[in-house]
């Protein structure tokens, strides 16, 4: 049996996922501050979800307690955990950037997925079989200016995922991949943004009207293949749109 434990479920990529992991009949746990009603309504015998803030200190402590998540692990013949969740704020130079926006971005970015990583790893027993998939950008690989810690957060994943390949724990397989530049609401937030704080914000207009952004849902169905495909965690870093 797969089973699938996917943070920010409830919209945008994440939501796109869990659709394209439900459709396929795998169970989901989904971790995010608001739940998704229809999801539950429509999925309610495979679907699951924990209502938490992962940005505030302490979430990862609840978690790990948490009996609902031991009790979704327990019987999983492969378990998959998407760390898609994440943050772009704060945008802006250092002077403009506020700690409580920075300690909010490092825990949900790097702390959670990391954490997460570590706990499901220590949980898997026997055979079980456990995917990690960090869902990365490509602004891990090309630095912003405005975006020097969600460019590092991303970055701090990628490097995670070779360490971790490079422990060649049995049972355990990892990558980090960028899945493209998507129809979100972080894209809208990013075009919010004053061109002071984000020189590059044309550039994103431009991707919107030229409807060169990837819809969510294919997005989703297209990471969940990778996610399943027997080549899975051979490459510790990679880029959907190359396959």
């Amino acid at each position: 049996m797969i089973k699938a434990i996917l943070t920010g479920h409830s919209k945008g990529l994440g939501l796109g996922i869990a659709r394209a992991l439900l459709q396929q009949g795998h169970a989901v746990l989904g971790i995010a501050r608001s739940q998704n009603t229809e999801l539950q309504q429509q999925y309610n015998e495979d679907f699951q979800q924990i209502s938490l803030d992962l940005a505030q200190p302490g979430a990862l402590e609840q978690l790990e307690s948490s009996p609902q998540l031991l009790k979704f692990i327990a019987n999983a013949t492969q378990l998959l955990l998407i760390n898609n969740a994440g943050l772009v704020s704060p945008i802006g130079p250092l002077s403009a950037q506020a700690t409580v926006d920075i300690s909010r971005s490092v825990q949900l970015n790097v702390a959670v997925p990391l954490a997460l990583s570590a706990l499901l790893a220590r949980k898997i027993q026997g055979t079980q079989q456990l995917r990690i998939l960090h869902v990365s950008s490509g602004a891990a690989q090309s630095a912003y200016p405005g975006w020097s810690v969600y460019c590092a957060t991303k970055a701090a994943l990628d490097m995670h995922a070779r360490a971790v390949q490079q422990d060649q724990l049995p049972n355990v397989a990892i990558c980090s991949l960028a899945p493209g530049v998507i129809d979100t609401a972080m894209q809208t937030q990013i075009r919010e943004t004053d061109e002071s704080l984000f020189p590059n914000k044309q550039r994103f207009i431009q991707l919107k009207d030229s409807n060169s952004l990837s819809d969510p849902d294919e997005t989703g169905k297209r990471l969940v293949h990778y996610l399943l495909s027997p080549n899975f965690g051979k490459l510790a870093v990679d880029d959907l749109r190359a396959h």
